[in-house]
């Protein structure tokens, strides 16, 4: 569990805390009221998932936000209530279609409908596809260190933790019937039950109208699908809920006191609030938050498989990255692709970097607080011998591995020793990760899109007279002083003379043209790092040496190899 007293030793913390914009204490400060209104002495956190496909990043994103939520309601009771956090698999649902990104596909037709758990596991390492599903969340829970506790479907029907309020459903069968009924078609209402039946003969998941419904012994009567008409009890794992009754009814059975989905369940939630209320339950607290979409603009799907899965981000970044997408707006839609994932990076590192110096309302607005439970980690920097320091982001190794031209992580750390003589993977851990993410995206995405340009005439020039006054700096990494010579030829080549920026004597500034001139004939992108970071890193003879590659164009020539290599020709 997180530390909350260690915070709460801060006596600012607590007045910054109860009038912090951001939205975790905000929807904390609705469950303080709520608990006032109730006066329950614990609060239950859920999360739900649906594990017909493939865990996705919608999933962890449920637990990821829950648990920023969570932290700061403790902040806010100074950790005197009680919470736990439980996420829910609907593992029983049935299977009603086959999952396009699975492997041996054609096994798993004959088991459509049927519950998920007693569905064969197509990856053949668990007892069931929904086994399979369930531990794959797991994985990546466990990997994150989430604290919650989890639950499955299956178990709570089949081992009677559901029976008090599946008996109590059978009892007033008619009053969720009535909130069910109106919300359906004509022709859905006619065959719509809230029970479905597990077909005792074929094992699938009915969706059958009820011949009767016993409230007094908690059984149901139905067609089965030999055409025989079956009567079995409502507990025990004979049946299980339609999916909407089923999110209520899970409300009302374990006192659950906020729970957050999609702006798909928007417009259920009123059924949600009144089947709980019916069962005798208090509907928790909601957040509703805007869905993932791929690069096409399209929702994601669990079962396409169109969007990120888990194990691809961590491909290419850091778990902590994540939990920022996550954090950022979680109201507004956002894209959820590849192309997202150096800017997040590079803003997690930006904001661990601020965090130290900030006051606690600050804090409190700052993601990393959220993403790390208010003790996020110390940034890491290097120093060099003359004092100098930079933090290293994920921009500037994409850069330093194209020009080392390596996938050695052994390579790039050359340059950053070359820099900072006492940095090592051993001390600068984080950057290591972050150096053994870069090379992968940038083998994966960067690389391929590269598009160098020949310089113009002045273009030439420009590079050439930069290549000369950087001669007589040779082994310097002053970040800022290189700035200054790369400034200073950008200013007598391509001067602004617009008037919108000036140097501080009053000098014209430098148009963006030079800026675009060094990243595309030297980088084969459109934009780039503040350059005298760049060549302080890399070094200023390898930047000299980069730039005669660019004059000749060996770099085009360079890159065209590449693609015909790539492409098979």
């Amino acid at each position: 569990m997180i530390s909350i007293a260690d915070l709460l030793s801060d006596p600012a913390i607590l007045p910054a805390a109860h009038e912090s914009a951001t939205w975790p204490f905000e929807e904390a400060r609705k469950l303080v009221e709520r608990l006032k209104r109730t006066g329950r002495k614990s609060v239950l956190f859920e999360t739900g998932y649906g594990p017909s496909g493939l865990p996705h990043i919608g999933t962890f994103g449920e637990v990821a936000r829950t648990t920023m939520v969570r932290t700061a309601f403790r902040i806010l009771t100074e950790d005197k209530i009680p919470t736990r956090l439980l996420a829910f698999s609907d593992d029983m649902d049935g299977m009603r279609k086959v999952p396009d990104n699975v492997p041996n596909r054609e096994m798993l037709f004959d088991y459509l409908h049927k519950p998920l758990t007693r569905v064969p596991d197509p990856f053949g390492t668990h007892e069931s596809f929904g086994h399979h599903n369930n531990a794959m969340l797991r994985r990546f829970l466990d990997t994150f260190g989430f604290d919650y506790e989890f639950a499955s479907a299956t178990d709570y029907y089949t081992s009677g933790k559901f029976d008090e309020i599946l008996l109590r459903a059978a009892e007033r069968y008619q009053a969720l019937m009535d909130i069910m009924l109106p919300t359906l078609g004509e022709e859905r209402q006619a065959t719509y039950s809230c029970f479905l039946p597990i077909s005792p003969t074929t094992g699938r998941v009915l969706y059958v109208p009820m011949k009767n419904v016993d409230g007094k012994k908690g059984e149901v009567t139905f067609t089965d699908e030999d055409g025989t008409d079956v009567t079995v009890p409502v507990t025990g794992g004979h049946v299980k809920l339609q999916w909407k009754p089923d999110f209520g009814a899970r409300w009302a059975a374990l006192g659950v006191d906020f729970e957050m989905y999609g702006k798909d369940h928007q417009p259920n939630t009123v059924v949600y609030d009144s089947i709980c209320r019916a069962l005798g339950g208090e509907a928790p607290e909601h957040f509703v938050y805007e869905l993932f979409l791929d690069e096409k603009g399209q929702k994601i799907s669990k079962s396409k498989g169109n969007g990120l899965t888990i194990d691809e981000w961590l491909t290419y970044a850091s778990p902590e990255s994540l939990a920022l997408f996550m954090f950022s707006k979680p109201r507004e839609a956002k894209k959820l692709y590849f192309d997202v994932i150096p800017r997040q990076v590079d803003d997690y590192l930006t904001f661990l970097e601020k965090f130290p110096k900030q006051e606690w309302k600050e804090k409190l607005g700052n993601p990393v607080f959220h993403i790390h439970g208010g003790h996020p980690p110390q940034a890491e920097v290097l120093n060099d011998t003359a004092g100098h320091s930079t933090t290293v982001n994920f921009a500037m190794l994409l850069n330093l591995v194209a020009v080392a031209n390596s996938e050695d992580k052994q390579v790039v750390w050359g340059f950053l020793k070359r820099y900072a003589p006492s940095a090592s993977a051993a001390n600068h851990p984080t950057l290591d990760q972050l150096i053994g993410y870069a090379l992968v995206y940038y083998r994966d995405f960067v690389r391929p899109g590269k598009v160098f340009h020949a310089p113009a005439q002045e273009e030439h020039q420009a590079l050439s007279d930069l290549s000369q006054a950087l001669a007589a700096h040779e082994g310097s990494t002053d970040s800022d002083a290189l700035q200054a010579i790369v400034y200073e030829i950008g200013r007598a080549h391509f001067p602004d003379l617009s008037g919108k920026s000036k140097s501080p004597d009053g000098r014209p500034g430098v148009s963006q043209a030079w800026f675009s001139t060094l990243y595309r004939v030297l980088l084969g992108a459109e934009r780039g790092p503040r350059f005298g970071s760049f060549i302080a890193l890399y070094g200023v003879a390898e930047t000299r040496a980069l730039i005669a590659k660019g004059l000749e164009g060996a770099l085009i020539a360079d890159h065209a190899h590449f693609m015909a290599n790539r492409e098979g020709r």
